[in-house]
């Protein structure tokens, strides 16, 4: 049987990996929601759950890539990072979830989803710093030598790519309630940023140029050949997602001017 090294030469145990009860766990509560639904005579958006299970079965791929150098780590954090948190995000699981509460507690929650330090967190802005920042300090810094020399650490990080890649995924483009998000066209500038930040270390990459990755010049040229085009789809994908799940907000009804004469208002015509 092969045992697959990791980075520093520490062998990994044979077997499937635990983390892929994630993926299972996941889709296993999302479709009792569905069903209970169903028992409420509720409808569901069946579109939403084969988002929702697509978004499962990429997190799942994306826990089974192995990551034993960079083209894995790669691999990893397109799927875990990018596209499984679209799939989820689409999903809406959070409407669902409210759904199954009872009113008090749904209140309770939509109150704190205007708190402050909520709104705060749920901007465009804050995920693009946990993403996209994220990857920088990974790349540039000794991280990414520890992430494969200490398996905690590459856990730490396969954590870190999927919950901030749902937050930016879902600041952006999500269905789901939540803080006041900002106008289309500010989210579609982040997603711009988002777009240069991963294209500008992808240059990084292939040039072997700041970044601290041991790894040979094709591995970096392959690495940084996914972060850039992979990262690209990715990323139109979310802005697609943004125009067309995006609503128009509604505008309060003027009220009808009224009209003057002889110094008493008179009703508007009808």
């Amino acid at each position: 049987m092969t045992v697959l090294t990791h980075g520093g030469g520490h062998a990994a145990p044979p077997g499937a990996d635990p983390a892929l009860v994630v993926p299972l766990l996941l889709a296993g509560v999302y479709l009792a929601g569905v069903i209970r639904e169903r028992f409420a005579g509720r409808s569901w958006s069946p579109w939403r759950s084969a988002a929702f299970g697509t978004g499962a079965l990429l997190l799942g791929v994306g826990l089974a890539v192995p990551a034993h150098d960079l083209v894995g780590h790669m691999w990893q954090h397109l799927l875990l990072g990018m596209l499984a948190p679209l799939g989820l995000v689409l999903g809406a699981p959070g409407t669902l979830v409210l759904r199954t509460l009872d009113r008090s507690a749904g209140r309770a929650v939509i109150r704190w989803l205007g708190h402050p330090v909520a709104r705060m967190a749920a901007h465009p802005v804050t995920g693009l710093l946990l993403t996209v920042g994220g990857l920088w300090l990974l790349y540039l810094t000794p991280l990414y030598r520890a992430s494969l020399d200490q398996p905690a650490v590459h856990h730490l990080f396969q954590v870190h790519f999927l919950l901030s890649g749902y937050l930016f995924t879902w600041s952006i483009a999500g269905p789901d309630p939540g803080p006041h998000r900002p106008r289309v066209p500010v989210r579609l500038v982040v997603v711009g940023v988002a777009v240069a930040g991963h294209a500008a270390l992808a240059q990084l990459l292939y040039a072997g140029l700041l970044v601290d990755v041991p790894a040979t010049v094709g591995e970096l040229r392959a690495g940084a050949t996914i972060m850039y085009y992979g990262g690209d789809l990715a990323e139109i994908l979310l802005a697609l997602a943004l125009l067309v799940t995006w609503r128009p907000e509604a505008r309060p009804a003027r009220r009808p001017r009224r009209a003057v004469v002889s110094g008493r208002a008179a009703p508007a015509p009808r």
